[in-house]
């Protein structure tokens, strides 16, 4: 049983705003440091937020040479199912525009999105970004998963048998899981994949809600997406 984050480290999710004031201090630097890329990214946001929190991360992939999108739904919020027929053509559609696969960035629930994407659509999909994303452990090993799934429609044990079947079926792209053991929405050991092997896990120092604007993030996601540009 993988439990919730502690008190304290849900407490520390305040630490944002101190990554964000050093990120724009380091950015300009940042921008010439990373290896540049090209080809399709789309950045897929977390529960209960939209574009609007992937919009410096965008911003910055986009200097670094990537033709970048958000996912243009609002919210994220509501079934996931529904969420993925919405997305996938989108996503076919991106991909066919650019004549190649698109690689897709998932904060936290867009992570979830992201996977299950690549799942459907592997031809799309040129590799998986998770950052933050609960991938074992149910609701129980987050700290919103009370909530999260109250705005699923969805009980326990359906989301659970949900999971079982999406996870019957291996992702057959390159998937990397970025955590942090100071997660205080979502247990670091959550975002450990136990059902694909080839799944790459890397680990840094931020909060949850951080992720999307702290440099050491920024600096390792320009390196992953390299290697498939």
């Amino acid at each position: 049983m993988i439990r919730p984050p502690s008190l304290f480290d849900q407490a520390l999710e305040g630490r944002v705003v101190f990554d964000a004031a050093a990120l724009l201090a380091q950015l300009p630097l940042l921008v010439l440091q990373v290896p540049r890329g090209k080809g399709p990214v789309m950045v897929l946001p977390g529960f209960m937020t939209d574009d609007t929190s992937t919009w410096l991360l965008r911003r910055f992939l986009e200097r670094i040479g990537y033709s970048v999108e958000g996912w243009n739904l609002g919210l994220n919020r509501g079934p996931l199912l529904k969420l993925l027929d919405q997305l996938e053509p989108v996503l076919a559609d991106h991909a066919a525009l650019h004549g190649r696969p698109v690689q897709l960035i998932g904060w936290s629930r867009g992570g979830m999105l992201a996977r299950e994407l690549a799942r459907r659509d592997a031809r799309s999909v040129r590799s998986v970004i998770t950052m933050g994303t609960p991938i074992q452990g149910g609701p129980g090993a987050s700290s919103i998963g009370a909530y999260a799934m109250r705005a699923s429609g969805l009980s326990v044990q359906e989301a659970s048998d949900l999971q079982a079947q999406r996870e019957s079926v291996p992702i057959k792209v390159p998937v990397h899981s970025i955590y942090s053991k100071s997660d205080g929405v979502v247990a670091w050991q959550a975002s450990i994949d136990p059902y694909n092997p080839h799944t790459e896990h890397h680990a840094v120092h931020s909060t949850h809600v951080g992720m999307g604007s702290h440099a050491g993030v920024f600096r390792l996601l320009a390196d992953l997406l390299a290697r498939y540009s």
